[in-house]
């Protein structure tokens, strides 16, 4: 299923999103590595989740273990500097006079993708893989196809490459999101991301419910669980 011999480097959280997008780019892509963030995140959970995600992916198949590289884990405590968000401090989730909800981290995911692009230059891999979507979203105006494309410009011009930069669930639903997962691995991997992946803002693991774990209530859990519950509804 290749389509090219180029190499990836995939955004690599621990949650349901960036999970679907590494089994993509080890569908697409002969060599993939990962790159995870601590941010000082109130939901660090899902970086503990992360290591253990990985070994399960490389068990897959041996074309997932062999394909599937180093992982690197920095940290961006700068951002929680940066930041007063429901994503970095222990406050309610609320709407914005502007009309974002704070948990908005501004610069987080142009900071992600500079910190990836600077990591791929050094390793030589060329294309960038993250989980942004702007068909179901909060309005993160980071997370849009526009931002992306003029980011991938950008960072091309600053440093003389040819990066690329996918965005693989752009256009889709979280219940397509689920049933790509089941294309690209099956039951096992559906299975896979409702048990050990993370999403929930609020870091809660607790009850595993049909779509995973979560305190069931903040805005990530009732996207993910309103996909899920779609995509169950269409087997």
């Amino acid at each position: 299923m290749n389509t090219s011999n180029d190499s990836a480097l995939v955004l690599f959280s621990g949650g349901q999103d960036s999970t679907t997008c590494l089994a993509w780019a080890l569908a697409h892509y002969r060599h993939v590595e990962t790159i995870g963030f601590d941010y000082g995140q109130r939901h660090a959970i899902e970086l503990t989740m992360r290591p253990s995600l990985l070994s399960k992916m490389r068990g897959f198949s041996d074309d997932w273990h062999a394909k599937l590289g180093e992982d690197h884990m920095l940290d961006l405590g700068l951002i929680s500097q940066l930041s007063h968000t429901a994503m970095t401090e222990e406050i309610e989730i609320t709407m914005q006079e502007n009309g974002l909800p704070n948990t908005f981290v501004p610069g987080r995911n142009l900071m992600f993708m500079l910190v990836a692009a600077t990591l791929a230059y050094r390793r030589g891999l060329n294309v960038l893989v993250g989980g942004m979507c702007e068909t179901d979203f909060s309005g993160y105006p980071d997370c849009r196809d526009d931002s992306m494309k003029a980011l991938q410009v950008a960072l091309n011009l600053g440093m003389a490459t040819r990066l690329k930069l996918e965005t693989p669930l752009m256009w889709i639903n979280k219940a397509q999101t689920w049933q790509m997962a089941e294309r690209l691995g099956g039951s096992h991997l559906v299975d896979l991301i409702r048990s050990d992946t993370h999403t929930c803002y609020l870091g809660e693991r607790g009850t595993l419910h049909p779509w995973g774990h979560g305190c069931g209530t903040c805005p990530a859990c009732a996207l993910r669980a309103r996909g899920y519950e779609e995509y169950a509804a269409a087997l």
